[in-house]
């Protein structure tokens, strides 16, 4: 996604304040339940479309995917 100008930020801020998103979870409100709420992630098409096609294939769900990678990039920094 393309950096936001602050007039683009505080129209998007905005529009999620007004109507959160949906998500699903144990409702527990526990610390992790509440920060999963606060996390939003926006995809270019090209990255959205290879996530969904990972999750069908491995049978992984998305968070899974962006979780393993997101430790692939942690390990590879930290063993360089």
């Amino acid at each position: 996604m393309p950096d936001l100008t602050d007039d683009e930020y505080e129209a998007l801020e905005e529009e999620v304040t007004k109507n959160p998103p949906k998500v699903s979870g144990d409702g527990t409100g526990g610390f992790f339940a509440q920060h999963q709420r606060e996390t939003l992630i926006f995809l270019d098409q090209v990255s959205a479309t290879w996530l969904r096609v990972q999750s069908e294939v491995t049978h992984k769900t998305q968070t899974e995917i962006i979780g393993e990678l997101v430790r692939e990039k942690i390990a590879a920094k930290t063993s360089a």
